[in-house]
């Protein structure tokens, strides 16, 4: 079983049983027979309707699907609204997208050759999809991934971040009340060496990756000839300031970005680079506007920072401000 923890009070508030090579193995080959079998394939007016119905009960539970989110992912609630919103967009963006997925005609008769023949493009669904998801963004995060699954007819099946599944098992249950026929979307917490195996297995068409550099590279290294894939990595964000910045309104704007979610995006403000005479000054008024912020459990109404998301986390960031202090001395 899965443990899964509230970060900030290391309460648990869930757990998860872990599966299975036999049960991924049964899965493959079910994703793999309903994308072989062009009679099973769900028209694209009954993946509209499904992903439409989708986003209703998605707007029905935010602030259920929000309080998920602070509570198993440590994203202050204020944030974490913002989150339901933007996976809400998602849904309703893919169900869209399916009336531009239009082909073209090619013009064969340029040469002798093709004379009296038309060639034409047409769109069909990959395959089977495997997506491998991160903790930070628990449900847009996962919308991201398999909302686009669900509208293209891929049978797709989620491996969620560890510390955060619950969100993802919530939106898969919404799918199926939705309308979805489970076999197209399977929920798979495993061990890391079962999602190794699945991840590599033949059968996956497609492999969507959201996480560290290091795991995402290894993975797309390992997979199968002839699958796809698609990689979100973390950043290295940085904010440049010269001599003419409003500095008045850019500091709490500054603050927000490196603090969001307690630093722990991808797109976070993670380097200032600032003119020499001016550093000490926006050094000074950073630190400022980051001793204002509240910091608590994310399930609170007014906390701004809530937790990283694991102790080890916690103890990683202590070393650093450590080695700075001593550096200072």
């Amino acid at each position: 079983m899965l443990a899964v923890c509230n970060p900030f009070s290391l309460e648990t508030i869930g757990e998860i049983p872990l599966g299975t090579w036999d049960q991924a193995d049964s899965w493959l080959n079910t994703a793999d027979k309903l994308h072989s079998d062009r009679s099973s394939w769900l028209p694209a007016y009954e993946r509209i309707t499904i992903l439409h119905k989708t986003a209703v009960l998605m707007r029905d539970r935010f602030e259920e699907l929000a309080f998920q989110i602070a509570n198993e992912g440590g994203k202050p609630l204020i944030d974490a609204r913002i989150e339901v919103d933007r996976a809400i967009d998602g849904v309703e963006l893919a169900a869209k997208e399916l009336s531009h997925l239009t082909g073209s005609e090619i013009p064969m008769d340029l040469t002798a050759a093709g004379a009296g023949r038309m060639a034409f493009t047409s769109k069909e669904p990959i395959g089977p999809v495997v997506a491998v998801s991160a903790f930070n963004h628990p449900l847009n995060l996962i919308v991201h991934q398999v909302a686009p699954a669900v509208a293209t007819g891929c049978p797709v099946i989620i491996k969620p971040a560890d510390d955060t599944p619950l969100s993802a098992q919530s939106f898969v249950n919404i799918l199926y009340e939705a309308g979805l026929p489970p076999e197209w979307c399977q929920y798979f917490p495993c061990d890391i060496p079962t999602a190794e195996q699945l991840v590599t297995d033949p059968r996956v068409a497609f492999f969507s990756f959201i996480g560290s550099a290091r795991v995402g590279w290894m993975l797309r290294s390992k997979l199968a000839p002839g699958t796809r894939a698609a990689l979100e990595h973390g950043s290295a964000a940085p904010v440049i300031i010269d001599e003419t910045a409003d500095i008045k309104s850019m500091i709490p704007l500054l603050v927000k970005g490196g603090f969001y979610h307690a630093g722990q995006v991808c797109v976070s403000v993670q380097r200032v680079f600032v003119p020499n005479a001016m550093a000490k000054d926006i050094a000074a008024l950073i630190g400022e506007q980051a001793d204002k912020l509240i910091v608590g459990n994310a399930i609170n109404e007014d906390t701004e920072v809530g937790p990283l998301i694991r102790p080890g986390e916690v103890v990683r960031v202590a070393e650093w401000v450590v080695d700075v202090l001593e550096h200072e001395r």
